[in-house]
């Protein structure tokens, strides 16, 4: 028997005709469920809610379906349309990836490691992450459900003074992953990706603040990791920054770009360049003129060396002649006739002899000068050749290095104008135009369309020949 007000169930399969003070409030069927798949029941005595998974289920009497409401933001981001609210509430961790659950009423939490597939209890829900983004980095700008362990990279823009008060704006990359040994710590730090860019553009920021702006403009890549990664008892940089807080490590730093901010910076980072660029022109025409001299002072060394041996063969060679000259006179002193005849057979011989040896070294003290001038009229056309081929390339490379510089500086004042300025000019008279360009402080600019390309290395060019 049933009292008033009680709530029962009749399972079939039969017949059942109620009475007239019976009313049938529900017709219930057997829930299917996949073993991915659950319900979310209430028991209306009790009020306690639990979950049904992987297993078929019939309602009991004093049951019914639970709906589960979720915050907006973790319905966007898990992206399934019409849900279902009596279903669990099921989500895939990406591999490389986790997921924080909360569970208010044991006021605990969970950490799960994908891959995995997540099912929220009736008490549970997700940790939203609230990250960083954008260029320079700005907070609540990403919200995600799960946390990339990485490795991955993340980049901002961080503006830095120097000592001499230079303002640079430094675009860096960092590199980093989480070391996902110690699971409670990954959640921690609520926005990772800020906490991290502010630690260290606080540190780049002191570092550069301590230098000069043309020491750093040397040694900017040097200085930022040595202020990141800090030194180790040797002295060298350190491979990583480690954050205690969370387990995150920066294991690389790259400077993607380094632009002055002010228009007086942008001046001394190109006189800085063009001064570079001539120092290094007359270092490497010093070098050549220096070396050309001293091959043309070694081969005249050489040359004069030569001449003093031949002087002193041919010296050599009179001494023998006199030294002949004088025994012919004794032999011509002990008989006239016999003397005299051997006398001037023997003189002849000799000078012969003589004349034909000294001609003999003549001629080779005359074939050593000549091969020696040829050889140093050879090297001074090579040495010329080398310097003119020298000074062609270091001409190429300052007139590209200009362009380059040209071009940035063009770039940079594009920017500055801005597109509404640049139409403005172009629709309007000249005039106007002139008038805007000199509210603007432009000497001269150049306005094209696709359709007419134009030369602008060779504008470029005539831009600095200008300026000088």
């Amino acid at each position: 028997m049933h009292s008033p007000g009680d709530r029962w169930m009749i399972y079939g399969p039969c017949e059942y005709v109620p009475p007239t003070e019976i009313e049938i409030v529900e017709r219930r069927s057997r829930i299917p469920l996949d073993e991915n798949e659950g319900i979310y029941v209430r028991d209306i005595k009790k009020g306690s809610v639990t979950s049904i998974v992987g297993k078929s289920y019939m309602l009991a009497p004093n049951e019914e379906l639970w709906e589960k409401d979720l915050p907006d933001v973790v319905e966007k981001l898990l992206g399934v349309q019409n849900r279902v609210k009596s279903r669990v509430v099921t989500y895939r961790v990406p591999h490389n990836s986790c997921v924080q659950i909360y569970d208010y009423k044991e006021k605990k939490s969970r950490i799960s490691l994908g891959p995995a597939l997540v099912m929220l209890g009736p008490d549970e829900h997700f940790t939203v992450l609230s990250l960083s983004g954008g260029k320079p980095k700005e907070p609540h700008r990403i919200k995600a459900l799960e946390l990339k362990l990485g490795p991955d990279f993340m980049t901002d823009i961080v503006v830095v003074e120097t000592m001499d008060h230079a303002n640079l704006s430094l675009r860096l990359s960092y590199n980093w992953h989480f070391n996902a040994k110690d699971e409670q710590r990954l959640f921690q730090v609520p926005d990772f990706v800020g906490d991290a860019c502010k630690a260290i553009a606080s540190r780049v920021r002191g570092a550069v603040a301590s230098v000069p702006f043309d020491v750093f403009h040397k040694k900017s890549a040097r200085i930022i990791r040595e202020a990141v990664f800090g030194l180790d008892e040797k002295g060298s940089i350190r491979d990583s920054y480690h954050f205690e807080a969370n387990g995150l490590e920066i294991t690389n730093i790259d400077i993607q770009a380094v632009e002055p901010v002010d228009q007086r910076t942008r001046e001394s980072l190109q006189k800085s360049v063009q001064l570079a660029i001539e120092i290094t022109t007359k270092s490497q025409e010093a070098r050549a003129r220096h070396e050309a001299e001293r091959l043309e002072q070694e081969a005249k060394g050489k040359l004069e060396r030569q001449r003093i041996v031949d002087d002193v063969k041919i010296e050599e060679k009179r001494k023998e002649l006199i030294a002949l000259q004088i025994e012919s006179a004794h032999i011509e002193a002990a008989g006239q006739s016999t003397a005299e005849a051997k006398a001037k057979a023997a003189v002849a011989s000799i000078e012969g002899a003589a004349a034909v040896a000294q001609a003999e070294l003549l001629s080779e003290a005359s074939q050593t000068e000549a091969d020696m001038d040829l050889d140093i009229m050879r090297q001074r056309q090579e040495i010329n050749l080398e310097h003119r081929r020298q000074l062609t390339e270091l001409e190429i490379s300052k007139s590209q290095e200009l362009a380059a510089v040209e071009a940035e500086k063009f770039k940079s004042i594009v920017d500055a104008i801005g597109a509404d300025t640049i139409r403005a000019i172009a629709q309007a008279g000249p005039e106007m135009q002139a008038k805007l360009l000199q509210g603007l402080g432009l000497k001269s600019f150049l306005i094209t369309d696709g359709n007419s390309p134009i030369n602008l290395f060779n504008t470029a060019q005539g831009l600095v020949g200008a300026n000088q």
